[in-house]
């Protein structure tokens, strides 16, 4: 009805959305090592291999947040990496969910630095679960790291008409909301 680019779900239930909205121009989107990003290289990978055979064009995957506050870099890199070449060799796009309010802010500019090295198309802000959603600083401050080309995704705690306006402003290409339908009707 609203024509969202897209509904968020689960994995479990990609094949279920990808059947109901096969006549509609809205995407489905799978989460991957939701919500804690702690899965394995190897699960993430599966997960994102199951929900592309099943209909989803989009992948929101969760950065090892663990691996990026103790240095892995190297870890967190293949991580994105091996995502982003099974999305775009399935011409999906992957967006790399950092949690932003668990991070300091030089935490993010490697968290973003490293999505964009390993071929992300979006960097996102949060999946909601944790301790704080989007803050236009931190949409601005993602913006400035990634530059124009790439993506970038408010997603937690935008609840009203003008918390979309605010990180449209400060540099979102993309607002996720569970509120979306009540934002739209509010506008």
């Amino acid at each position: 009805k609203y024509l969202f680019k897209s509904v968020c779900v689960n994995s479990t239930n990609v094949k279920l959305c990808s059947q109901l909205l096969k006549d509609s121009p809205v995407l489905v989107c799978a989460v991957v090592g939701f919500p804690l990003g702690a899965s394995s290289t190897d699960a993430k990978v599966f997960e994102t291999h199951r929900a592309i055979q099943e209909g989803a064009t989009e992948i929101d995957m969760v950065i090892n947040v663990g691996a990026v506050k103790s240095s892995d870099y190297e870890m967190v890199l293949n991580d994105i990496a091996s995502i982003a070449r099974i999305c775009h060799a399935n011409n999906s796009i992957l967006k790399v969910i950092i949690e932003t309010a668990l991070l300091t802010d030089d935490e993010k500019v490697v968290a973003c630095q490293l999505s964009k090295v390993a071929e992300a198309d979006f960097v996102k802000t949060s999946t909601g679960f944790g301790p704080g959603g989007a803050t236009a600083e931190d949409i601005a401050l993602m913006r400035r790291v990634v530059g124009s080309r790439m993506g970038v995704k408010a997603s937690g705690g935008i609840r009203t008409y003008e918390d979309v306006q605010e990180m449209v402003a400060a540099g979102a290409s993309r607002v996720g909301a569970s509120a979306s339908v009540k934002i739209v009707q509010g506008s």
